[in-house]
């Protein structure tokens, strides 16, 4: 057999072992480390796996992935989510529909120092959830805004699946989360119109809340005072040259562990399971890229990725088309697999077609991120939505998948916006850089 068909039996065996069960990380370092020695030796396979495997647990530059995490779940242990939905429930609370308005503004500014989609709507359902139940707001609309908002984390920098695909690609890690700022900014805005819109055509959705003094809103608004300085130390440091990503990370988990021991907010019991969470995260998301680096350079050996590329080219499709196609495989793909696997398993295929037809590496990085946003509220797999089951308890999953849809038409029209205005996701990086 040609390399070629050797990689194209190799992805469809690789697809047959994960829908067996088996976990994605290995999926890909096993099918790539035997089409490696299939094609050239057992021995170059077995020190490829090697090779690989410790290169990647021994890259400085992977540092930054524990360092976010820990940022994260020091922002969770130490209150800032409690103290993220109440200065947004006290500023918006009061409208119709103000409570889910509310959850949405908490999870961008959650995802901002959490950079997790599950963790941002697992805090946000422990935070949210009871008070929108409170003022009667319906199960099934309360638990679809959380699942949906959590969905920022995925988007909003630090996040992630941006850190990992600017590895992945060696693109700049600081340019992708300036990237992804006015994307996230846009689709924050759109659920929230899409809150106005719902609860403006169905009252009972989201009934009003409380009216808050100014002067309380004032004072929920201090109390962010030390976040807020957290997040623009991290991003102003990194954009303005003064960190690497790294050193960033770094300062944005020391800066987190500050505000929880001044504030008092910290105990020791939520430092170690602050700890502990950080370390399954980071293993298994560098399991994920190994995994990612071993399938890389099998592919690499066939020689597919390119020949699917020169394959598109010699058609003279249009580029918006070849990008639509792409973009449709991502939101089918992530209704099926977690948005990091799929990117994971996608880019060495991918990246190279797209940057080969001269779309920006950039763009493209935060359009696939917006994407797969998509998978995390859609059936049969939508993560957020069976986190936010599980934490409910009384929710039905079909009830949460129906109150995501609004939010779900929310994440296509900035799909179809991105894909029109790149400038959406290029300007602020060009001004910047």
């Amino acid at each position: 057999m040609s390399p070629a068909v050797v990689g194209l039996v190799a992805l469809a065996l690789m697809l047959l072992i994960f829908f067996s069960g088996m976990p994605v990380a290995y999926t890909m370092a096993l099918v790539g480390w035997l089409g490696f020695s299939w094609l050239v030796s057992p021995q170059a396979g077995l020190g490829l796996l090697a090779r690989d495997l410790v290169g990647t647990f021994s890259n400085y530059g992977l540092v930054v992935i524990p360092l976010f995490t820990l940022m994260g779940q020091l922002a969770l242990h130490c209150g800032v989510s409690r103290r993220l939905y109440d200065a947004a429930r006290a500023m918006s609370g009061a409208t119709r529909g103000g409570l889910a308005m509310a959850t949405v503004l908490a999870c961008t500014g959650f995802g901002a120092v959490c950079g997790s989609s599950p963790a941002t709507a697992a805090t946000m359902a422990t935070v949210g959830l009871p008070e929108m139940k409170r003022f009667g707001y319906d199960p099934g609309f309360a638990g679809g805004t959380v699942a949906s908002g959590g969905g920022l984390g995925m988007l909003m920098p630090p996040s992630v699946v941006l850190i990992v695909y600017g590895i992945l690609t060696q693109q700049s890690i600081g340019r992708l989360f300036v990237a992804a700022v006015v994307p996230a900014v846009v689709i924050c805005g759109l659920f929230m119109l899409a809150v106005f819109l719902v609860c403006w055509r169905r009252p009972e959705l989201g009934p009003a809340g409380e009216k808050v003094p100014w002067r309380q809103k004032m004072a929920s608004l201090a109390q962010l005072t030390e976040v807020l300085a957290v997040f623009l130390l991290v991003m102003g440091g990194l954009i303005a040259g003064m960190f690497t990503p790294t050193e960033a990370a770094g300062v944005g988990a020391g800066g987190m562990l500050l505000v929880g021991l001044i504030r008092r907010s910290l105990t020791w019991a939520g430092f170690k399971k602050a700890v502990s969470d950080t370390l399954w995260t980071s293993a298994m998301t560098m399991m994920l890229v190994a995994g990612a680096v071993v399938l890389g350079h099998f592919l690499a050996v066939t020689r597919l990725p390119f020949m699917i590329g020169q394959t598109v080219a010699s058609q003279a499709w249009p580029g918006w088309l070849v990008v639509t196609a792409v973009v449709l495989i991502y939101l089918v793909g992530g209704c099926f697999i977690d948005a990091l696997a799929l990117i994971m398993l996608t880019i060495p295929i991918f990246y190279p077609l797209i940057t080969g037809l001269g779309y920006d590496p950039i763009w493209f990085g935060v359009m696939i991120v917006l994407v797969t946003q998509m998978g995390v509220i859609t059936p049969p797999v939508g993560v957020n939505v069976y986190v936010v089951a599980g934490i409910d308890g009384h929710t039905s999953l079909s009830a949460i998948f129906k109150g995501a849809m609004p939010f779900l038409a929310a994440l296509t029209l900035g799909a179809a916006l991105l894909t029109a205005l790149p400038q959406l996701a290029t300007w602020l990086p060009e001004v910047i850089y």
